[in-house]
């Protein structure tokens, strides 16, 4: 079953495919924490707040704000969507550049994320799996 991106539903999806291998991921070495304001979005009241935290050694992402954060980002749903499911690096730099994406605060971090998040074959098997229970 598919569920639009960043809605209550797809987040405990998401949540449920990040608990199946937590044990098989790297853990992130990097203390980034960042919330997110996704406008545009098709469901609610047009606006979701979220954030992305590694302080856990694991990427958490939850719907939601942190008081700490070390920047917000603010970008459109198609953007967002773009960036965390398709991992479309090529869609988030064009839209960095035109500014679709609107960073407030410390922007070292944010560079940081792209290189925070280790890989293996099991974080592609996250990846995939998120992507196939996200609605088009």
């Amino acid at each position: 079953m598919t569920h639009p991106f960043l809605s209550e539903e797809w987040m405990e999806a998401a949540h449920g495919i990040r608990e199946k291998y937590a044990d098989q991921v790297p853990p992130v070495t990097t203390v980034i924490k960042i919330n997110q304001v996704i406008v545009d979005v098709p469901f609610g009241d047009g606006e979701v707040r979220s954030y992305l935290d590694t302080s856990s050694g694991h990427l958490v992402m939850e719907l939601g704000e942190l008081a700490d954060a070390d920047a917000t980002v603010t970008t459109d749903y198609a953007t967002a969507k773009a960036m965390f499911v398709d991992q479309d690096q090529a869609i988030a730099m064009q839209a960095f550049m035109s500014g679709k994406i609107k960073v407030q605060g410390d922007m070292m971090k944010m560079m940081a994320m792209q290189t925070a998040i280790p890989s293996n074959e099991f974080t592609d098997t996250i990846a995939d799996e998120i992507k196939a229970i996200t609605a088009d």
